[in-house]
């Protein structure tokens, strides 16, 4: 398991997914990314760094966003 940062590029409440570009990355994008339901979709805005938790790094669908925050 593995914390990684990222940034937020868009947000589908309807399915509480995510598509994030992860720190270090600049040309590649995590698409349908669980997002934890305890996160308030009004938080969920463009260009918000988020927290992705990996449980399988080899495996992107084993990820789920778990923070967003503001430095």
């Amino acid at each position: 398991m593995s914390l990684r940062k990222g940034v937020l590029k868009s947000f589908n409440s309807g399915n509480y997914t995510a598509t994030v570009q992860l720190a270090g990355s600049y040309k590649a994008y995590l698409e349908d990314i669980t997002v934890a339901r305890n996160l308030p979709g009004g938080e969920m805005t463009t260009g918000r760094k988020v927290a992705v938790i990996f449980f399988d790094e080899h495996n992107p669908r084993e990820a789920v966003v778990v923070a967003v925050y503001t430095q």
